[in-house]
């Protein structure tokens, strides 16, 4: 079994470096302690060993595909679906009112990246359950809950969020999927939605689709969206179900992830599909966001499992390819030697490197957002707006870093393998194809970017910031304690205090009303926001490797620890310095891209 993550350093970042135990001081997490989280995380590598990796590869040379007015996908989703359900993580999430386990987002995160290293085609069939359920269970009536949640969190049915129409792309203000109230209550749906991700196939005996659409006569624009809950098939009272006029007409062929299928689907083709207004008129798009978040977070685990999976392929690849030698101390090779191992040579140990620093660090990020979450969950006032705040800034980055940076990390990857990475003899080749399509998911990273920037960033005047900014002081107040960590601290403190004279520059724009001109470069502005915000994370894990070096409490032996400084260093050496470019950039008063003030004909 070839290695695809590693759970030493999940674990690692789990109980040491973001302390996941403190939450069971609290009420709702206290039935978990630390041998109960390592017995699911051990019970999760297990059936992804068993169910997931073994058709990685199967499910993209065979993938999802449109028959006979239905979607056909692996025959391993079967499996997966119902070890996923038998651990009860369809659900996990859940209070125990509802059916759950009141598991912390920390583990179930924890485990989905498990999961997704093994084989990133399987779990968003589950999570879309998972999200689509417990969007109900927060907004839905109870007759909504009580008559499509429960198998639900079974596995028997399948969830979708249908935003997407062929006209409006992400623009949701134009959305024209229509609703008409019905005597009974309900709303006849008419529409088209397309890029439907798992919206059909053979192992769901239901799909329960959450659909955005407009309620005859509503305001245009976004404030006249209203979220519906639209079964594929009809529950009838005696347990049967029927059809509800939801056609499948189609599904996308893609570049990657083609075990997952993309679905297009056509609502009330012929004037029978019947949909149930969730919650209040008008209000489906803040409903919808809560979904939209947690597919983020999502995503930027997809692309992190992606990543650490092509980044223990390289390794293993370039602890096993002879090649070349080293250069000797006169400048020249000996051909009379030996090759060397690649692994060996200067500039493969960087490209490894940058790999293990993005995916390590994008694993501490996402666990960073899934605590957040959890304590926003469990404290009250003060305490959780603050964990909420820090969520919110952080959601839009988790899903950008990693899946921006995962390309970078996977293409270096394809690069250590030389012309065998771009075969399909070795799988850098599948996970190149697979991770793309991260950075357009849930909002490409143009929309995540202008969300940061533009929303983020002045949540609440500036509190949201402020608050990230109290938690990485705190961070590098404890790693000041070690004197081998404060030149990075200086570094880093530098770089935030560049981060501020940007927003300086920027700021005057946005007061003006110059938002074009405010948001021109929100792009740069994210790649600099996250560039800092992982160098948090590495000061986070090399402080506390420090701690278990110097204090002789080690869960794992020093090389272990002593790699997580050593890849810290290494980022500060080789990415750090970027923002003072993008610093320079954002501020340059040249405007090039704005149509009226650029002179330029494409």
């Amino acid at each position: 079994m070839a290695k695809y993550m590693s759970m030493e350093t999940l674990k690692f970042l789990l109980h040491e470096v973001h302390n996941i135990s403190e939450l069971f001081d609290h009420e709702y997490f206290q039935d978990y302690d630390k041998e109960a989280v390592d017995i699911l995380l051990d019970s999760a590598k297990d059936l992804s060993d068993k169910a997931f990796y073994p058709s990685f590869r199967e499910m993209d040379m065979d993938p999802a595909r449109y028959e006979d007015g239905s979607i056909v996908v692996h025959p391993s989703l079967e499996g997966m679906i119902k070890g996923y359900a038998d651990l009860g993580l369809i659900s996990g999430v859940f209070s125990y009112e509802n059916g759950g386990m009141q598991l912390p987002a920390s583990l179930l995160s924890s485990c989905n990246y498990i999961f997704e290293s093994a084989n990133n085609s399987g779990v968003g069939y589950m999570g879309l359950a998972t999200g689509t359920a417990n969007l109900i269970l927060t907004f839905g009536s109870q007759e909504l809950k009580d008559r499509f949640v429960p198998k639900m969190t079974t596995g028997e049915w399948m969830g979708s969020m249908c935003l997407t129409e062929p006209q409006a792309g992400s623009s949701l203000s134009d959305i024209v999927t229509s609703a008409t109230p019905q005597e009974n209550g309900s709303y006849k749906i008419k529409g088209q939605k397309i890029f439907i991700s798992g919206g059909d196939h053979q192992f769901g005996k239901n799909f329960i689709h959450l659909v955005l659409a407009r309620i005859d006569g509503a305001p245009a624009g976004t404030k006249g969206i209203s979220l519906f809950v639209v079964p594929k098939l009809m529950p009838q009272e005696d347990g049967s179900l029927s059809p509800n006029d939801v056609i499948t007409a189609g599904d996308f062929q893609k570049m990657g992830q083609r075990g997952y299928c993309t679905s297009h689907l056509v609502f009330g083709e012929n004037d029978q599909c019947e949909g149930y207004l969730v919650g209040e008129a008008n209000k489906g798009l803040k409903y919808m966001f809560q979904m939209m978040n947690e597919a983020r977070i999502e995503v930027g685990i997809t692309a992190t499992s992606i990543a650490s999976a092509a980044y223990y392929a390289s390794l293993q690849y370039a602890k096993e390819r002879p090649q070349g030698r080293r250069i000797q101390s006169t400048g020249k090779k000996d051909v009379n030697q030996e090759q060397t191992l690649i692994i060996n040579h200067p500039d493969v140990r960087r490209m490894l490197l940058l790999q293990k620093s993005v995916v390590e660090a994008s694993l501490s990020l996402i666990l960073e957002c899934s605590k957040a979450a959890d304590l926003h969950r469990v404290t009250e006032g003060e305490e959780a707006e603050k964990n909420h705040m820090l969520l919110e800034f952080l959601t839009p980055i988790v899903k950008t870093y990693p899946s921006e940076m995962g390309i970078t990390s996977v293409s270096n990857g394809l690069q250590i393998l030389g012309g065998y990475g771009f075969t399909s003899d070795f799988p850098l080749q599948q996970y190149y194809r697979d991770i793309r399509i991260c950075a357009l998911y849930e909002g490409t990273t143009g929309i995540q970017s202008m969300d940061l920037l533009g929303r983020k960033v002045t949540l609440k005047n500036g509190q949201a910031l402020q608050v990230l900014m109290g938690e990485m002081q705190e961070t590098l107040k404890e790693a000041s304690t070690f004197d081998d960590l404060k030149p990075y601290i200086k570094q880093f403190s530098d770089k935030l205090a560049l981060t501020e004279k940007v927003l300086g520059h920027l700021m005057p724009h946005a007061m003006k009303g110059e938002y074009e001109r405010y948001l021109m470069d929100a792009s740069l502005f994210m790649e600099l926001t996250s560039t800092i915000i992982i160098g948090w994370q590495w000061i986070k894990m090399a402080t506390k490797a420090k701690e278990a070096l110097v204090s002789g409490q080690t869960t794992f032996d020093e090389e272990f620890y002593e790699s997580k400084i050593h890849t810290m260093k290494f980022y500060f050496k080789y990415e750090i310095p970027k923002v003072t470019g993008l610093a320079e950039s954002i501020m340059n008063d040249e405007v090039l891209t704005i149509l009226e003030e650029a002179k330029v004909t494409f």
